[in-house]
């Protein structure tokens, strides 16, 4: 969970970060929304900075979806519903993802603002599938966050508990939707761990993973497997857990271990850089036809080949684990952030300066990725 596949080694901020927000934010209590700049914020993202820049999140948990509990808890038959109803969305735009068969109605077209607020997923109705609807499009309405730096938490171990003063929270697909509405409500984006590149045993949809899609041992980490990511079957379980990701209101996915492909046949399966390419231009496509935005996950070796697909990466030990920190350059170059994760105290001083003249966003944790964070100064 959340580390590099190779060469792994084992004061809340003040509230003045609000105001990055308020190209996207409209009132708690669900009026009109705001449109940016001109320049667009730092991370509502877009060229000109309006609310059609960046996806909208909807304004809490609703009822519908014929698995979903209540407070949008996860459901691959269609998800719980969520309505678009005030919030940072607008006043007007609704979505609707119900029914056992996957189905999905988003009719947030019509979302109202001051200056034109989004709706919360607006855009024609999708086909739904076993996986609850994959035939979208990508029509740019996600998370496009610009270059950091940014004060961000990364927490999968244990529950979020009380939200630390960031903007950005990196939590576990399996977290509800609840959680996610609750940290949106504060003004912060809350991105979707997924591992797209294992197999782990003690999760809800461990035993619809065929036995022909898993591979050899996570070293170090009981309990996980490599996995096949050429394999459809493989990939059809990915997108229903991007489906998880939208259907509780999540504004961009994760990816982790989408670098599997390093680890060649070592991994179990003969795995190349052109398949690594290849799945995470799949990954790209999945997550923005549902309205979500995507982070290269460490990987590297093929960053020229993805940035322009991917809306920011995230690094581990970028900087204390051979100083690989400049391959993945080219996202702050193309004005998307960096965020940088480090596992070394005894370096995290040298790396908070390199972030800092690199415009990364670094912080210092442990490899439980529990609640405990050190910021840069």
């Amino acid at each position: 969970m959340g580390r590099k596949l190779l060469g792994s080694t084992p004061s809340p901020a003040p509230l003045a970060w609000l105001a990055l927000f308020a190209a996207l934010a409209c009132t708690d209590g669900g009026e009109s929304g705001e449109s940016g700049g001109a320049a667009g914020t730092s991370l509502s993202g877009g060229a000109s900075g309006s609310a059609a820049a960046g996806a909208g999140r909807g304004g809490g948990s609703g009822s519908g979806g014929s698995n979903g509990a209540e407070a949008g808890r996860e459901s691959r038959g269609g998800g719980a519903g969520r309505s678009g109803a005030g919030g940072r969305d607008g006043s007007a735009g609704s979505r609707a993802d119900g029914g056992s068969s996957g189905s999905r109605d988003d009719a947030g077209s019509a979302g109202s603002g001051a200056s034109g607020g989004v709706p919360s997923a607006g855009g024609a109705g999708e086909a739904g599938s076993e996986s609850g609807g994959s035939s979208g499009t990508d029509d740019g309405s996600y998370w496009r966050p610009s270059v950091g730096p940014h004060r961000w938490q990364w927490q999968l171990s244990k529950d979020v508990g009380a939200p630390l003063s960031v903007e950005v929270y990196d939590i576990d697909w399996e977290a509800s939707a609840s959680d996610v509405a609750r940290l949106h409500d504060l003004g912060i984006f809350v991105i979707c761990y997924v591992s797209v590149g294992s197999w782990e045993d003690f999760r809800p949809d461990a035993a619809d993973f065929p036995v022909a899609v898993i591979g050899n041992d996570y070293e170090g980490w009981p309990g996980e497997k490599y996995v096949d990511i050429r394999a459809d079957s493989l990939r059809q379980l990915m997108l229903q857990r991007f489906d998880s990701c939208r259907d509780k209101g999540f504004d961009a996915i994760e990816p982790d271990n989408m670098d599997v492909f390093e680890l060649g046949s070592d991994s179990g399966f003969p795995l190349t850089r052109a398949d690594g390419i290849e799945y995470a231009r799949f990954l790209a496509e999945a997550a923005h036809t549902r309205g979500l935005g995507i982070g290269q996950k460490n990987a590297a070796s093929i960053t020229s080949e993805i940035e322009a697909d991917y809306q920011w990466a995230l690094t581990e030990s970028c900087y204390s684990d051979g100083a690989w920190c400049d391959d993945v350059a080219a996202y702050a170059l193309a004005d998307k952030p960096v965020f940088m994760c480090e596992y070394e105290a005894e370096s995290f001083e040298d790396a908070c300066s390199y972030a800092a003249s690199h415009q990364y966003s670094a912080i210092l944790k442990n490899l439980d990725l529990d609640a405990e964070v050190t910021f840069c100064p």
